[in-house]
Parts: C-alpha cells; structure tokens; sequence
C-alpha cells in the first residue's frame, strides 16, 4: 500500500512517500526505503513495541507528572497512543507536517480521535514551537526523523533554545537522535548548549536510537538508588523496563559510582 505527500518550501521540493507493511502480526510504517519509523502489534495496538519509543518514556524519571505536552512527529502513533492510555492526566498536542500521515495512523494503527487528552494538529512543528507562549508546556518530544534524518529546521540551535524557553521550570526536551547519523555530535552539542549542559542521553538497546532528555534546570545530580527506586514504582505503573534504563544512563553520561551528574 502507497500514499505520498508533498511539502513545498522555499529550499527545494521534498516528498514522502509512506508504505505499509505486515508481518508476524506486526504492522509497521516505512518513509520509503526499509527503515521502520512506526510499529504496531495488531494484537496489542497499545504496546510500544520498538526499544526507542520505550526508551523515551525514560523522561518519567526526571518528571512523573507532565500536565502539558507536545509531540513534534506523528509517525503511526505508537507515543501518542501510549500517552493517551497510559497517561490521562496530560494533555498532548501532537504536530504532524503530513495530513497523509495523520490519516494512516488513524486508519491503520488505531491512533484514537481528538478528545480532551489528545490533539492532533497538521502543521510544521517548527512553526508551532516559535508561536507557542513561554513557560507554557511541561514535555516536548521530538521524534521527527524521515528517511534523509532530522528536517534542519527542527536541528537549529535557535529551534533548541525555542523549545528551553517554551517549557516551564521542571520542563523536558526529550529528542530522539540516530547514533550513526553524521550530524549526531552537531545535535548533541546545539542542544547541550541551548540547555546550559543539562542533558542526558539513554541509548536504546535495538539498533543506533539515543535519547536525548535535556532539563531547564538542574536534576540536582541524583543518586543511583534514588533512580533505582524511582525506576522500581514507574515500572510497577506502567510495565516498561525503567531498572534497564537507569543502568543504560551510565553509558552516555558523566557519574561516579553513588550519583548520576545532571
């Protein structure tokens, strides 16, 4: 099955071009070529079943409690699905530049309909961040990656520092990042910077995805066994594998054996 859409800008001519695939009870959806960007268990629609989109969830550790969120990059919907379910007390908007795509998450991977927890906007998320009011959401996620990377209005360092000063005091900016992409320590940097160095990165354990969760304010270096009892009640709540990702934040980032330095 073939869908394509097209975005003019002032730069050049892109296009996008959506398949469908189903395989062992797996649907996914793929931004031309074979990279999977969205996959839904038909059986289980809620399940996030590839590691990064679990992965991302790893910002509960830092802020349990989002009241407003906003998701830049719709994909199949398995983020907003999950938060819709799993998370009622935040309201998310989620901006998606395609129409087409917004149209196969709702038709094939069972992304709910508008209601007083869910938004779903067509538009530029780049856009959308430079109008929104200061101070005046609690979560960003970006997972805005096609098949040629991340879109470079969506990379700049004055887009980063956009999203810091949107969030609130607590707020987080949690980017989902290519380890193998050449402009990887580019990102890493634009927003270590836009973020005064606060900034965590948690690899996922398929494949080359790392996380990025950057903070307005400072985490105040917590303890490994804080984590771990953080970690111990999100996953009793909501059944992702939070002890692996307090173990993984050891990879990436600054720590001694009590603290993690954030």
């Amino acid at each position: 099955m073939l869908f394509r859409s097209k975005r003019i800008s002032p730069a050049a001519q892109t296009e996008i071009q959506i398949d469908i695939s189903d395989s062992l009870g797996i649907r996914k959806l793929h931004f031309g070529g074979d990279d999977t960007q969205s996959a839904m268990r038909v059986s289980d629609p809620i399940e996030l079943v590839l590691a990064y989109t679990r992965c991302l969830f790893g910002f509960l550790l830092f802020n349990p409690h989002p009241r407003k969120a906003l998701l830049i990059g719709l994909g199949g919907g398995s983020i907003a699905k999950w938060m819709h379910e799993k998370m009622p007390s935040t309201h998310l908007t989620a901006v998606e530049l395609h129409p087409q795509v917004v149209a196969v998450a709702r038709s094939m991977f069972q992304t709910p309909a508008d209601d007083e927890h869910l938004d779903v906007i067509v538009g530029d998320g780049a856009a959308h961040v430079y109008a929104m009011p200061d101070a005046s959401t609690d979560l960003i996620i970006m997972d805005a990656y096609s098949a040629t990377g991340i879109a470079e209005p969506l990379a700049t360092a004055d887009f980063f520092s956009a999203c810091r000063d949107r969030l609130t005091d607590d707020g987080v900016l949690v980017v989902n990042l290519w380890g193998s992409d050449r402009h990887f320590e580019t990102y890493r940097d634009r927003l270590s910077a836009a973020f005064s160095e606060r900034i965590l990165l948690l690899p996922a354990r398929q494949k080359g995805n790392v996380l990025a969760f950057c903070f307005v304010r400072s985490q105040n270096s917590p303890g490994w066994a804080t984590l771990a009892d953080r970690a111990a009640q999100l996953k009793a709540t909501y059944g992702l594998e939070f002890d692996e990702f307090v173990s993984d934040l050891a990879r990436l980032n600054p720590h001694n054996d009590r603290k993690l330095f954030i």
